[in-house]
């Protein structure tokens, strides 16, 4: 039964292996896609669109119905949080100690862009094709250091 056991747990290991290589290629391909249709876009001037006023209820409303129901979201905490948990220790502690420690570091990294955007927001508003190149640029980037990544 041990030797079913490891047999089957190495075959299923080397599928997921396999199959979040495949999603890794996929995101690459997303991401770059992604990049190429900020770049190609339109420049817009900001500073004449009119935005709909809206409570700042609903506007967290719909940024928590986006998260909920955003499936990537879930993949990457299925993938990441898997990679720093003790087989053995108290899985309930260690996984409120990730979640923890993953949203302090959001809300800092995530304050951090709205005070950069806040700051650089009057230039890039009137400013669509450096703006769209920046954004395209960035997403371009990011496919390619998915691409780099190697896999320990």
């Amino acid at each position: 039964q041990l030797l079913l056991t490891v047999a089957g747990m190495t075959t299923f290991l080397s599928i997921m292996a396999n199959w979040f290589e495949w999603l890794r290629w996929i995101g690459v391909a997303y991401l770059v896609y992604l990049g190429i249709r900020a770049w190609r876009a339109p420049p817009v001037d900001l500073t004449k669109a009119k935005p709909e006023p809206r409570s700042a209820r609903a506007i967290y409303l719909r940024g928590f119905l986006v998260s909920l129901s955003n499936p990537k979201t879930l993949l990457f905490y299925g993938a990441f949080f898997p990679q720093f948990v003790t087989v053995g220790a108290d899985l309930t502690t260690q996984l409120v100690l990730l979640a923890v420690t993953f949203f302090a570091i959001a809300v800092v990294l995530d304050g951090t862009w709205a005070l950069l955007a806040g700051r650089f927001r009057a230039f890039l508003a009137v400013n669509g094709k450096l703006r769209n190149r920046l954004t395209g640029g960035l997403l371009i980037g990011a496919g390619a250091g998915l691409a780099l990544a190697r896999r320990s």
